[in-house]
């Protein structure tokens, strides 16, 4: 799914128009953006949780030229379902 096909679905569903929808989903994205920049976490619950990890710094390898290539300590963002999700996704069937 889309960012577009999401705000149409949430526009059928609510009855606003694409517009005010889209509006909302941009400020969402855009404030989870924001607060993980911070280092905050965003937690929704029955939904999942928006957080960052810290990588070690490690050596990595560049095959092509047959290097090593030092990549130093960094952020990342992650993404950890509520259990409520986890189940719900469980239970899909594959197509």
């Amino acid at each position: 799914m889309t960012k577009a096909e999401l705000i149409s679905e949430i526009a059928m569903t609510t009855g606003y128009d694409k517009a005010t929808v889209g509006v909302v989903v941009e400020s969402l994205m855009g404030s989870v953006k924001k607060n993980l920049g911070r280092g905050e976490n965003i937690y929704l619950r029955g939904f999942g949780t928006f957080a960052t990890k810290t990588r070690k710094a490690k050596i990595a390898r560049n095959i092509t030229l047959n290097t090593s290539v030092p990549v130093p300590e960094h952020q990342i963002a992650y993404f950890k379902p509520a259990t409520e999700l986890a189940a719900a996704v469980r239970n899909v069937k594959k197509k």
